[in-house]
């Protein structure tokens, strides 16, 4: 029963088949094979769907849309192209930052890649800049969106290994800051050495003006990441402040947003989460006849004797979650893996809420990476070019954030440290 599930999803991806529908097929002649009951696929979808945390994977993808349409994305570009634009290589960084500040409210890496991407890469593609590095950076910098909280893989994870959401979102802080600074770094290093972006200060406006004008947007990351870490609500409630704000910013004190917009950023928030509640329905599903066939104990058992230091787990793991990433989408591969490898993990010795920085920030490098990569495809629509000829402007940009994931799994404090302040010493 496991090989036919497994052949027939690996199959389905080679067809191209979406990933929902690979998984929920493959699941589905799994209780053929097995002579279960039908009835079993209803009440296992449902169960892995009725969680209350998963309530805001909708919030934030609506939050991000209404920040997309109402003004706010805009200004936050321009409030982070006061900051950094006026350096040689500023507008590249002006882009890893504005995704950064953009993150800490979307909470999605694909809504930040066009909330950003449509203000972005038409700039950086005016001052010069290949249409193709503008795509790639644009695709690796909205990575951050599932890396800084709030985070839906993160949500996820925690969800699916049944570990504190909101210590997941105090973790992640630093691996964000780490590969948001790198990338901004390696972007000024490498505009330097093409002579790139010598005219990038002009238009810029000044640190108080555009702080002024971009006041309302920023005053929501951090009305949404003060009312999590100071206790005022959880972050499934967060989530539907940050739509709440979002609103009230966008019709009101922006006045950007109309009665006749909501419809068409309801229409696509709708799409989106329903894409992605369909996957878990589908991963939950095809997870519970993993586990009921035993095979999250047999890996586990496997793990154990094949890498027998927590070294060997750690490098073992990363490659192989570098390689699945790169052909399953991460909320799928998080649901199906994380209830295996979180278990495995802490018998080495590593704690959940690392292993779970460890798993988002790895196959969020999926997101950027051939021939599945979500970022990649949003980044492409919006540049109006192909996949082929961004591919190897995109390898620099994957080498940096491997080199941070480095740094995440073997410098656990970076992860721990302010969850360990915020919570007390484990």
């Amino acid at each position: 029963m496991t090989a036919l599930m497994i052949g027939t999803m690996v199959l389905c991806f080679a067809l191209t088949i979406s990933v929902a529908v690979s998984i929920g097929l493959a699941a589905v002649l799994g209780i053929q094979a097995s002579n279960a009951h039908m009835l079993i696929s209803v009440k296992e979808m449902y169960s892995a769907i009725n969680k209350f945390p998963l309530a805001a994977v909708p919030f934030f993808i609506l939050a991000g849309n209404l920040m997309e349409t109402g003004g706010i994305s805009r200004r936050l570009v321009e409030f982070a192209k006061s900051l950094v634009g006026g350096v040689q290589g500023g507008l590249p960084m002006t882009c890893v930052l504005t995704c950064m500040i953009f993150a800490a409210v979307s909470g999605s890496s694909v809504a930040t890649t066009f909330a950003i991407g449509a203000i972005l890469i038409p700039a950086l593609v005016r001052h010069g800049y290949p249409v193709s590095y503008a795509a790639s950076l644009q695709a690796t910098s909205a990575e951050l969106g599932v890396v800084i909280p709030p985070s839906i893989p993160m949500i996820l994870y925690g969800v699916s290994a049944e570990v504190s959401i909101g210590e997941l979102f105090v973790a992640g802080i630093g691996p964000g800051l780490l590969i948001g600074g790198a990338l901004m770094l390696f972007v000024w290093l490498w505009c330097r050495w093409k002579g790139w972006g010598r005219n990038d200060g002009e238009g810029r406006l000044p640190v108080g003006r555009a702080t002024l004008q971009a006041g309302w947007a920023l005053l929501m990351p951090v009305i949404i990441l003060g009312g999590i870490y100071g206790g005022i609500f959880t972050p499934t409630e967060a989530a539907a402040v940050a739509v709440a704000y979002a609103l009230l910013v966008g019709m009101v004190i922006y006045r950007e947003i109309g009665l006749r917009d909501l419809y068409g950023v309801l229409r696509k928030s709708v799409v989106s989460s329903a894409v992605i509640m369909f996957i878990i329905a589908s991963a939950g599903l095809f997870a519970f006849l993993l586990t009921r066939a035993g095979v999250p104990d047999a890996i586990g058992q496997w793990l154990k004797e094949v890498l027998s230091t927590p070294v060997y787990f750690l490098l073992g793991v990363n490659a192989a979650l570098f390689l699945i990433g790169m052909f399953i989408e991460t909320s799928a591969a998080i649901i199906v893996l994380a209830p295996i490898l979180a278990p495995v993990a802490m018998h080495f010795g590593v704690d959940p809420v690392h292993f779970g920085l460890i798993m988002v920030v790895n196959l969020a490098l999926g997101m950027i990476t051939p021939p599945f990569g979500v970022n990649l495809f949003a980044a492409c629509t919006v540049a109006r070019i192909s996949l082929d000829r961004i591919v190897w402007q995109l390898l620099p940009f994957v080498l940096v954030v491997l080199a941070c994931l480095m740094i995440v799994t073997f410098v656990p404090g970076l992860s721990l440290g302010l969850r360990d302040l915020a919570y007390g010493t484990r």
